[in-house]
């Protein structure tokens, strides 16, 4: 009884009952409308073929008087059709005709109206047989009157076959309305069903729970796809989350613990006022360690928090490399490097300027530190083309690059190899060129040259003629004033 209740009360369950009662209705009008249409049109014909009879016979009667029209309805009478003829006289005894039976007061109205009447037929039915017919009766000269009709058997039978067709298709229709509602049900509701299933999953805590697709592109398809993406996103955000809440928990132990240790020994053994001096600089330098730590932290959670197409703008990738050139190629010399640029011409990206030059800066730094040869020259390229409708940048260097197994992990906050661990940083640098890569809808992919490291991001292509932003914020943002992280 639960179920059959849950079932009536499902949209498949009403729309079902609606489109049987249209269904119904119209397929009801349109048979009603079929017979009594139809059954107008016959009794037309048989007017006039009654017509016709009564004029031919009105024409033997004055032509040839009542002998011929006597011999001529008891010719047409032994005919085994849907002719009905009666001749009587002025007493009102039949003369001739195949009536056997008929109401007296037929005969006696005889005005020349079309009237439905029950007869019987003189031969062919026994005396309690009832038939219907369409009879006209005329008074002819010397008090005759002539009755002719056409027998109704046939137009009643026809008018029968379609009633049984109205009730036989309504019938049809009814249970082909509940085996759809049958099937629909069953099918909406599983699918429904596994929904709910996938969506208490969901909420015991279990992200990786996805709703199934079926692969026919309806309508649950393409909801399951949207769900399925906003849930992608929402795990991908609770896992940076926890990421974030564990490296915290992990890689900010060592310095807040060192930083105790410095205060609690200055406080044991420092002697005078410049040994305090030191140890408060130490502390402050711990102390700037954390804050850009957690400063880095931050921004990259509000990258990824952003919806993708904020704060967007038309951005000329020649003039952003160029900025980012003049800032570091003073830098990379005095390190003993080249910095080289390659862009192509009249290369227009839709993207957010700040942050794609703080990524481009993240990168340069990244290759400073850890992109130096062994031997060899020292050289950093900064490249943008046009591949498959998206502008790709490239940062290259030439040194020992990163294996193949560790170039998805570094990618990964707080993430440092072992041999870039006597360089100071935070490594949390390319989780923001990560973060940056995925607001513009691609990725960052690090693949080892010859020599060296290639660091590549891509963003949307400018259309030519599109506007130069896309919300009219002209693209000011938190990041105006780059820092490497």
């Amino acid at each position: 009884m639960t179920r059959l209740t849950r079932f009536t009360r499902t949209t498949a369950f009403k729309l079902s009952l609606l489109y049987i009662a249209v269904f119904t209705l119209l397929s009801g009008f349109l048979l009603i409308y079929i017979s009594e249409n139809t059954d107008h049109l016959m009794s037309e014909q048989v007017v006039q073929t009654i017509d016709a009879e009564l004029k031919g016979l009105s024409d033997i009667y004055v032509r040839g008087g009542v002998r011929d029209l006597v011999e001529t309805i008891d010719r047409r009478s032994r005919h085994p059709d849907a002719s009905l003829y009666l001749l009587v006289d002025f007493s009102g005894n039949a003369l001739v005709g195949n009536i056997a039976r008929l109401p007296t007061t037929v005969l006696e109205e005889a005005d020349g109206g079309i009237r439905r009447v029950h007869y019987t037929r003189i031969g062919q039915d026994s005396p309690d047989t009832q038939r219907q017919a369409m009879v006209r009766t005329f008074e002819l000269r010397g008090g005759f009157r002539l009755l002719v009709g056409r027998d109704l058997g046939e137009q009643l039978r026809f008018s029968h076959l379609l009633g049984n067709a109205l009730r036989l298709w309504l019938i049809v229709v009814v249970v082909m309305g509940a085996i759809t509602w049958l099937f629909v049900s069953r099918r909406v509701m599983k699918r429904i069903d596994e929904i709910t299933d996938t969506s208490r999953t969901i909420m015991t805590g279990d992200l990786t729970g996805r709703l199934p697709i079926a692969g026919n592109d309806d309508e649950f398809d393409r909801l399951a796809v949207s769900l399925n993406t906003m849930l992608d996103r929402i795990e991908l955000l609770m896992r940076s989350m926890k990421d974030v809440t564990d490296n915290i928990a992990h890689d900010l132990k060592t310095p807040l613990t060192r930083l105790q240790t410095r205060v609690e020994t200055a406080l044991r053994q420092a002697e005078g006022q410049n040994r305090y001096k030191e140890a408060l600089e130490e502390t402050l330098s711990e102390t700037d360690h954390l804050l850009r730590i957690f400063n880095a932290l931050l921004r990259i959670a509000r990258i990824e928090s952003m919806a993708p197409g904020e704060v967007m703008e038309r951005v000329d990738i020649n003039n952003l490399i160029n900025e980012v050139s003049e800032l570091y190629e003073p830098l990379v010399e005095d390190e003993g490097g080249v910095l080289e640029t390659q862009v192509s011409g009249g290369l227009e990206a839709v993207c957010q300027k700040d942050l794609v030059f703080q990524g481009l800066v993240n990168l340069i730094e990244n290759a400073l530190k850890y992109g130096r040869p062994k031997d060899g020259e020292f050289r950093i390229r900064i490249s943008a083309s046009e591949h498959e409708g998206r502008v790709v940048l490239n940062v290259s260097d030439t040194g020992p690059g990163i294996p193949e197994k560790d170039q998805d992990r570094v990618k990964d906050r707080f993430v440092r190899l072992d041999e870039s661990r006597s360089e100071p940083g935070t490594g949390l640098g390319l989780s923001l060129v990560k973060a940056v890569a995925r607001l513009h809808g691609g990725e960052l992919q690090l693949t080892n040259g010859d020599p060296g490291l290639v660091a590549r991001i891509d963003l949307t292509r400018a259309r030519p003629g599109s506007s130069g932003s896309s919300n009219g914020h002209g693209g000011q943002s938190d990041g105006a004033n780059p820092k490497p992280e």
